[in-house]
C-alpha cells in the first residue's frame, strides 16, 4: 500500500521531511486554448522551515539553523503520455531566474521582509534564486515561476516541510544509501563509511540534506544523493505489490491525502491513476537529471552566489519534456565529450619532471609545477608514471585521461600532491573536457543510479538515535 507514497511523496520529502501543511495552489486547470498536452508534469517541493519543531526535534534532526521559508528541494516529475516513462528533473534551489507576476489570488507573506541575504530579497527586481519565489508568493508564485522558467505547464503540485521524514523512512523499513568514499558533514550530522548502508530515517535525512561534505560539496552533489536515495527506495519496493490493482492504489492514495495537501486539481482519482502508472514503470524507463548549469557561482548584489542555467542545454531539456521524449541520450542536453574528465583539472596540483609535458598539462588546465631540475639523468624504460594521493582516484583518472598509457601508483595516505615521472618513451598529452554537469547531474536511467547489489552494512554508529 505504500508505493504511491514513495513514488510521489518521497520525491518531495527527501531532504525536507514530513508531508504536512501544503498550501492549495492552482497548478493545472486544464490545457490552454490550442495547447497540445503531452504527458503529465508534477511539481514537488520541500520547504526549508523549522516552524512547529521543538528544540529536541531540531537537535535530533540536526536542523538547528534558521529556516528561510523558501523551497529547499524542487523536483519536476514528467510522466509520459503513454504512462511508460518517468523523467525526474531536479531544479537547484539557487537557480537564478526571473519570477512570475504574483497570481491575483495571492499576496506576499505577512511576515517581515527578507534580509538582503535571504533568497526572497530581490522582490523589486523580480529576479532572484528560484527558491525565493515561495517567500514572495507561496506555492502559487512557485508554480508560475517554474512554468515561466521552463515553458512547461504544471499539472499537479505537492508541498512538504521538515518534520516527519524520519518517521516516513522508518515506516518504510529504512533506506539504502551508498558511497565509494567516507562522507562527513558537521552541518547535517552525516558521518558514514564507504560502502552500502541500510539507514533509518534519521540517518537518511542527514545523508540527503548534507551540503558541506568532504566529497563533492555543494547543492548539486546533494541533489544527486537525493535522486539516488529516491531511486533505490523505489527499486527496493517495486516487488511489494503496492500498486498491483486499483483498490490497493486507492488505499495508498487515501493514506497520502491524510498527510499531503495538493492543488485543487489533484484528487483521489488522479493519484490512483498516477500510482498505477508508476507501479508499472521499468527501471530503464525511469530517468533522473539536474538542470544543466553554465555559471556555478554567479554573484548578484543583495542575493549572493547563484547558479545560472546553461541556456541551450536547459532549453533542450524542457523541449524534450514538452515533446514527451526521453531525456537520456539527447546530445542537446548532454553533449558527448571526446575525452571527458571526471574532475576539474584546475584542482589537481601535479609536479611534472619534463618541461614539455609540464607545459602541455598546464595548457590543459592542470595546476602544474615543473620539477624537471630533479629529473633523473637517464629516464627509466616505459611510459609516464602517475603517483597520486590515496583517496583521490577520480583525480588520478582525470590526469590519466590527459596522459594515455600512463601507469598509476597510489602514494601513502596524507600525500599532498600528484607527480608525473616521464619515462624513455615519447609522451602524448591529450586535451580533456571537464563538465561538472556530467559528474553531478547528467541525465541517467534508474539502473545507473542504483547502489551496487552488495549486502548492506549495519547502520553507522555516530548516527544512531
Amino acid at each position: 500500500m505504500r508505493r504511491l507514497t514513495v513514488a510521489l511523496t518521497l520525491l518531495a520529502v527527501v531532504s525536507t521531511g514530513t508531508l504536512s501543511g501544503a498550501r492549495a495552489v492552482s497548478a493545472g486547470a486544464g490545457p490552454a486554448a490550442g495547447e497540445l498536452r503531452r504527458g503529465t508534469n508534477i511539481l514537488v517541493v520541500g520547504i526549508d522551515s523549522r516552524a512547529g519543531l521543538s528544540a529536541a526535534e531540531k537537535r535530533r534532526l540536526h536542523v538547528g539553523g534558521k529556516g528561510c521559508n523558501c523551497t529547499d528541494v524542487m523536483m519536476l516529475v514528467h510522466l509520459s503520455q503513454d504512462r511508460r516513462r518517468a523523467s525526474v528533473v531536479s531544479i537547484p534551489r539557487d537557480s537564478y531566474v526571473e519570477y512570475a507576476p504574483l497570481p491575483p489570488s495571492s499576496s506576499p507573506p505577512s511576515s517581515p521582509a527578507p534580509s538582503p541575504e535571504d533568497p526572497g530579497a530581490p522582490a523589486a527586481a523580480r529576479k532572484g534564486k528560484i527558491n525565493g519565489a515561495y517567500a514572495l508568493g507561496g506555492g502559487p508564485l512557485t508554480v508560475k515561476t517554474v512554468e515561466k522558467a521552463t515553458g512547461l505547464r504544471v499539472d499537479h503540485y505537492l508541498e512538504t516541510d521538515f518534520a516527519g521524514f524520519e518517521k516516513t523512512v522508518d515506516n518504510l523499513g529504512g533506506a539504502t544509501v551508498c558511497t565509494d568514499r567516507p562522507l562527513k558533514d558537521e552541518n547535517s550530522g552525516l558521518d558514514i563509511a564507504a560502502g552500502v548502508h541500510h539507514t533509518n530515517g534519521n540517518q537518511t535525512l542527514r545523508y540527503v540534506r548534507a551540503r558541506h561534505v568532504n566529497l563533492r560539496p555543494g547543492d548539486l552533489g546533494r541533489v544527486r544523493r537525493q535522486q539516488r536515495t529516491v531511486n533505490d527506495l523505489l527499486a527496493r519496493l517495486t516487488g511489494d505489490g503496492a500498486l498491483s490493482s486499483a483498490p490497493r492504489a486507492a488505499a495508498t492514495a487515501r493514506t497520502l491525502l491524510k498527510t499531503v495537501r495538493t492543488d485543487p486539481h489533484t484528487g483521489l482519482s488522479d493519484l490512483i491513476g498516477l500510482g498505477l502508472a508508476l507501479g508499472r514503470l521499468r527501471a530503464d524507463r525511469t530517468e533522473f537529471a539536474t538542470v544543466p548549469i553554465r555559471l556555478f557561482d554567479h554573484r548578484v548584489p543583495g542575493v549572493g552566489s547563484t547558479l545560472v542555467w546553461d541556456e541551450p542545454r536547459s532549453a533542450a531539456l524542457w523541449d524534450a519534456l514538452r515533446a514527451d521524449r526521453p531525456i537520456t541520450g539527447d546530445p542537446g542536453i548532454q553533449p558527448v565529450a571526446q575525452n571527458p574528465a571526471p574532475t576539474d583539472p584546475a584542482r589537481i596540483p601535479v609536479g611534472v619532471d619534463d618541461p614539455a609535458v609540464a607545459d602541455a598539462l598546464r595548457a590543459n588546465g592542470f595546476a602544474v609545477t615543473d620539477t624537471s631540475a630533479a629529473a633523473p639523468a637517464v629516464r627509466p624504460a616505459g611510459g609516464p608514471v602517475i603517483r597520486y594521493p590515496a583517496g583521490r582516484e577520480e583525480d588520478a583518472d582525470t590526469l590519466a585521461a590527459a596522459l594515455p598509457g600512463a601507469r598509476l601508483a597510489a602514494l601513502p595516505a596524507g600525500a599532498a600532491s600528484f607527480t608525473v615521472s616521464v619515462g624513455a618513451e615519447p609522451v602524448q598529452v591529450r586535451a580533456v573536457t571537464y563538465d561538472r554537469n556530467i559528474a553531478d547531474g547528467a541525465p541517467v536511467t534508474s539502473a545507473t543510479l542504483r547502489c551496487p547489489d552488495l549486502p548492506p552494512r549495519a547502520p553507522a554508529g555516530p548516527q544512531q538515535r
